[in-house]
């Protein structure tokens, strides 16, 4: 079994894979501001790990006595140098992956190494971890392939991924449940949805809109043709801020049952038109659509995701933070000048 690491004994250890990135980040922060708990970061800092994000998280001046970070690609195992860095942590979130659609249809077998072949790796250290209460296996919608209108998906319904990033997250969340029957590795694994925040990849929607519009000049939108033959605005989804996806996993550390499944959701639906359009309004400049074919240019894309949270609600959590405010407090975060710089490409 791995030692624990130079961080006190008396306090919980906490291993976040992929804790640069957007969600790790904000996931950092809402643990570091709710326990005193110690946390080591793992990242490769790739297109998507800034450590930029995590040093401007308000209390990291400081916090950073309870960080500690250790640069890793997942796609090799967890050799034993590393584990001893690593420690022997109690909760061990596992958000370290590949995501980008477009990019999984260019290269499908890098998506399969990062977020399988990485996933089978960290949980083969973390079966040796003899402090482990929990694995928070970090999967998505998309796996459930493209909902219906009126329909939401539950836990437990079979997946139906439709490219080969939503196919590799299914691979993940396999391998993960697997673990929980062979090893009996306490796997919990999540399910979240379009997640908005500060410090978001500027080519994200929240962050490009707001610069069309601050620049005046067109924002993409994803349509479909309509029967008149005209393009209309598609691509629903249900809005989730990262501080109430936080409170989610915060929740679940303490309530969620090995081997189950659970939705993170909000509770609001909209399409990236509305979106964008809320977003204008917040700024108080005019939005420019420019509305683009969806099917011509987005293959392998799913018009519409949807989730049911009822499993989680009926535990006893909702969302800390409204949609109306955690979207106000956004835009308004970055309008300031001295953010307006995680705008830039």
């Amino acid at each position: 079994m791995y030692p624990q690491s130079s961080f006190s004994m008396t306090k919980k250890l906490v291993l976040i894979t992929g804790a640069a990135g957007f969600i790790g980040h904000h996931l950092l922060d809402y643990l570091l501001q709710k326990t005193d708990w110690n946390f080591v970061l793992l990242d490769r800092l790739d297109l998507s790990g800034n450590l930029d994000r995590v040093r401007d998280i308000p209390s990291y001046e400081v916090d950073k006595g309870r960080i500690r970070f250790e640069w890793h690609d997942l796609k090799a195992p967890v050799n034993e140098s590393l584990a001893k860095r690593l420690g022997n942590p109690h909760y061990i979130l596992h958000l370290a992956a590949s995501s980008h659609v477009d990019r999984s249809i260019e290269d499908p077998a890098l998506f399969a190494m990062d977020n399988v072949v990485g996933t089978v790796n960290i949980m083969n250290f973390a079966r040796n971890c003899s402090n482990l209460e929990k694995f928070v296996n970090f999967s998505t919608d998309e796996v459930f392939g493209p909902a219906p209108e009126g329909h939401a998906h539950k836990e437990d319904e079979p997946h139906r991924p439709s490219n080969p990033y939503s196919a590799s997250k299914s691979g993940q969340e396999a391998f993960g449940y697997a673990f929980f029957i062979t090893y009996g590795l306490p796997v919990v694994t999540t399910h979240t949805m379009n997640n908005f925040g500060i410090r978001q990849h500027p080519e994200k929607l929240l962050p490009k809109t707001i610069r069309s519009v601050l620049n005046g000049t067109p924002m993409p939108i994803f349509a479909k043709l309509n029967k008149k033959k005209r393009l209309e605005a598609v691509g629903s989804r249900y809005w989730i801020n990262c501080w109430n996806t936080s409170s989610a996993v915060y929740f679940l550390l303490k309530h969620g049952k090995p081997g189950e499944s659970y939705n993170i959701i909000g509770f609001d639906e909209f399409t990236n038109l509305e979106i964008a359009e809320r977003i204008a309004k917040i700024i108080g400049k005019k939005l420019i659509p420019k509305f683009v074919d969806f099917h011509a240019v987005r293959p392998g894309h799913d018009r519409r995701y949807a989730l049911d949270g009822t499993k989680l609600k009926k535990m006893g959590w909702k969302p800390e933070i409204s949609f109306d405010k955690s979207l106000h407090d956004t835009v308004k975060w970055y309008l300031d000048p001295k953010n307006q710089h995680w705008l830039n490409d």
